[in-house]
């Protein structure tokens, strides 16, 4: 599977962007929030970011500049996300990348 255009690429071994994930309040990795916003942050829905792990145009990793922009040209069919990069339920793979390292859960 090629790698989307959006991945960070940083490891040379695909998507590491999970790791720098975090809640919305910023006091924890992804998809493990214990603030008030727990109910709604550690499920993600519908279109997300790269790493999956936040909705897409929430990014909280040091792609968020890029992510969080309102992608043009052709668009995978959820609408928010370059065509080569779709990352809602209807992408093919659905769930983290195959080559996304997720440290958020691992110990």
């Amino acid at each position: 599977m090629p790698t989307p255009s959006t991945c960070c690429g940083k490891s040379g071994q695909g998507c590491v962007c999970a790791s720098q994930a975090k809640c919305s309040c910023g006091e924890k990795s992804a998809l493990q929030c214990s603030c008030e916003k727990a109910s709604s942050e550690n499920e993600v829905t519908g279109p997300r970011c790269s790493c999956r792990a936040r909705p897409a145009g929430s990014c909280t990793c040091d792609r968020a500049s890029t992510e969080n922009t309102t992608p043009s040209g052709s668009l995978c069919s959820c609408g928010s996300r370059p065509a080569d990069a779709c990352t809602c339920e209807k992408a093919s793979d659905g769930g983290l990348l195959p080559t996304e390292t997720d440290f958020t859960t691992s110990h």
